[in-house]
């Protein structure tokens, strides 16, 4: 049951990710009457608001559940992801400009190990060492499968090397706050019990709050203002940046019952699989070539997957068969109070007392 359950959320999360890729490459490409929208934190907010909608009735609704307030010290553990979760992604838009294409795609392939590492480091976490296998046997794959994949426009070229020690700075600072938010979000589903559409409705909702704070106060940024103007004298744009909330929001919703259900590990092996199977699926599709190293990179993601699964149902396995001797041990526990019992209706029927001294 469980892992059909991963597998559903797999494809929501796959299938979400695809049109919210479509959403977005329509509202940022498009040309409404000529000029095209360009307010990416705008852009940002209404994703969270929706997010935040979205997760409230999902909550409510579907699994009709009230939303509680949270307490002080889980208000603090969701700002904490929330400002970390934020700001991360500055750090890689940074890393960008200054990292060649493959260094980039390596980094993001390695996103396991950072949550593996800052579970350890915040929590003194520590898994089985099948979970470490399965996550060099998935990194070294996706890596090997990005780097061998030829992108248009990749010559190669190097760039200087202070920028580069700087970028991979920040592209470090960027991984290991993604690892924190990710290990964080473990320790609140382990200690406070909460749903993960709560986690998503609060979250969201300081994210929103964070961003909009921005675009008000900051003196340099008039974003704001001029999104607003863009979608008054634009109105066909609204559309579409909601239908880019809500897709968003959907699959934000895969995301945190898969957090909730099977944790951070399993939910950053989707996410960072995804990119290599939707290339994997466009050679298939447009029957580009597939190298041989691919192939063996491919082979090594799915010895990692096929172990994660193989050790998840033995774990099953073992807790079942582990509880099993309680249940064997019922008659036994009985078997004194049966023997009582008929000696006490033994000694009724030969008129003896004993009953008087059982009550």
């Amino acid at each position: 049951m469980a892992l059909g359950e991963l597998a559903i959320c797999v494809i929501g999360i796959y299938v979400c990710f695809l049109t919210w890729q479509l959403t977005q490459e329509r509202v940022t490409t498009h040309a409404y009457n000529g000029v095209k929208f360009r307010f990416f934190i705008f852009l940002n907010v209404v994703q969270s608001l929706c997010a935040s909608t979205v997760a409230t009735f999902y909550q409510k609704v579907v699994l009709r559940r009230p939303l509680t307030k949270p307490s002080g010290e889980l208000w603090q553990k969701y700002a904490q992801c929330a400002i970390m979760g934020t700001v991360a992604p500055l750090f890689g838009y940074a890393a960008m400009r200054d990292l060649d294409f493959p260094t980039v795609i390596l980094g993001k392939s390695c996103k396991l190990v950072p949550v593996l590492l800052m579970n350890f480091i915040i929590y003194r976490r520590t898994f089985p060492a099948s979970q470490y296998l399965v996550v060099v046997l998935i990194t070294a794959g996706v890596s090997a499968f990005m780097l061998l994949h030829k992108q248009e426009g990749d010559h190669g070229g190097k760039a200087n090397n202070t920028r580069s020690a700087y970028g991979l700075g920040l592209l470090l600072v960027n991984l290991l706050m993604d690892g924190a938010v990710n290990s964080t979000q473990d320790r609140i589903f382990h200690k406070f019990k909460v749903t993960g559409s709560s986690m998503m409705v609060y979250l969201n909702l300081i994210q929103s709050g964070l961003m909009i704070t921005y675009l008000a106060l900051w003196p340099y940024s008039t974003e704001l203002g001029a999104a607003v103007a863009f979608c008054t004298a634009h109105p066909q744009v609204i559309a579409d940046v909601l239908l880019f909330g809500l897709c968003g929001a959907v699959g934000q919703c895969f995301i945190y019952y898969t957090l909730e259900r099977f944790g951070a590990v399993s939910l950053v092996t989707v996410t960072v699989t995804r990119k290599m199977f939707s290339i994997l699926l466009s050679f298939f599709w447009f029957e580009h070539h597939v190298s041989w190293g691919q192939w063996a990179a491919v082979l090594l993601v799915f010895t990692g997957i096929g172990l994660e699964a193989y050790m998840k149902r033995l774990s099953a396995v073992r807790k079942s068969s582990a509880a099993s001797p309680v249940d064997n041990t019922k008659p036994t526990s009985t078997g004194p109070a049966i023997a009582q019992t008929k000696s006490v209706a033994d000694a009724t029927a030969r008129h003896r007392p004993v009953h008087k001294v059982a009550q």
